[in-house]
């Protein structure tokens, strides 16, 4: 899709209500994440930010503004964080933040802030328009590149009075900041059974393809199963902030294993053809292992291991420094 085709097709999309994490109907949250990705990536990645940011709002206990789309934006830098300032009637928020997705498509974002304190706050983008510097020159290459990423300078931007949502340091610390974590796994999910769609119009029907193709088909399957066991676990105990953390780590983790291998056993079955030769293809393949890396991988499991052997040991978690 091109940027105009994109912005389009997520108007529709994101029109249709989506079920809150928590709410008892989480598993038909986690398919349409999974069938939004299915159909394409860029669309899944910025649709998935708008639904995360109404969960988070509704958590917060605020009301969406009507008919904005919107985007959490939550990357940090070290070193790097934005600043936010006190002012008579609001707040000014001043600083860099990189990894900004839907620039110039979102009306609205929800931003992370490190200074003077970590909070998260509510950003009318139309409004600031003179006062964001946008970079789309960070970004050099092709996937996701329909979805308008790059960076953002603040430039004492103007927030209102209300802007700042929840406390210090509520972002990371509620449950549904780890419900929200199993959206992106689902989207990885679905990302990668687009490539099993390839692979099942292929004709190609050698012994060595059929094997690459039976083992694709098990790990979706897998992969929809975990998403659907976790979201019935989800609202079975939607409060439960250790076991949401816990849930999350090994969801994105084993996702993520088996999506990497439907990808190693697709460019094995295939070749280069559809990874040079085919732009939908070859864009998915992209796209599904650049969208993956937002897993930590060895970093999550080192904080999954802490957070069992914490529970296991006192029966309380305390793992300061566990987050996305």
């Amino acid at each position: 899709m091109t940027t105009g085709e994109l912005k389009t097709r997520l108007a529709v999309m994101v029109s249709q209500k989506m079920p809150l994490p928590g709410s008892g109907h989480t598993p038909d949250r986690h398919r349409r994440l999974t069938e939004t990705a299915r159909e394409d990536i860029s669309l899944a990645k910025l649709a998935e930010a708008h639904w995360d940011a109404l969960a988070i709002l509704a958590e917060a206990g605020r009301t969406p503004q009507p008919g904005m789309l919107y985007a959490v934006w939550a990357s940090e830098i070290p070193g790097h964080a934005l600043e936010l300032k006190r002012t008579l009637d609001g707040y000014e928020l001043s600083g860099r933040k990189p990894f900004c997705s839907g620039i110039g498509i979102v009306d609205r974002a929800l931003v992370t802030v490190g200074l003077p304190e970590h909070l998260l706050v509510e950003v009318d983008l139309r409004n600031n328009q003179e006062r964001i510097a946008s970079d789309l020159e960070t970004w050099k290459v092709d996937a996701f590149r329909a979805t308008q990423t790059g960076a953002l300078t603040f430039v004492s931007s103007q927030l209102s009075s209300d802007a700042v949502v929840g406390s210090s340091g509520w972002y990371l610390e509620r449950p549904g900041f780890w419900h929200g974590a199993c959206g992106p796994a689902a989207c990885w999910a679905g990302g990668v059974a687009g490539l099993l769609d390839f692979a099942l119009a292929s004709k190609r029907d050698d012994p060595h393809t059929l094997a690459h193709l039976g083992a694709m088909q098990a790990s979706v399957w897998g992969m929809y199963s975990l998403l659907n066991q976790a979201a019935r676990e989800i609202d079975g105990a939607p409060s439960d902030t250790t076991g949401a953390h816990i849930r999350a780590l090994q969801l994105r983790h084993l996702i993520e294993q088996m999506a990497t291998e439907l990808l190693h056993r697709f460019s094995r079955a295939y070749g280069p053809y559809p990874l040079s030769m085919d732009e939908q293809a070859s864009r998915r393949y992209q796209e599904a292992t650049l969208f993956m890396r937002q897993s930590h991988a060895e970093r999550d499991l080192e904080c999954l291991g802490i957070l069992i052997r914490k529970r296991r040991v006192s029966n309380v978690v305390i793992a300061p420094g566990c987050a996305l």
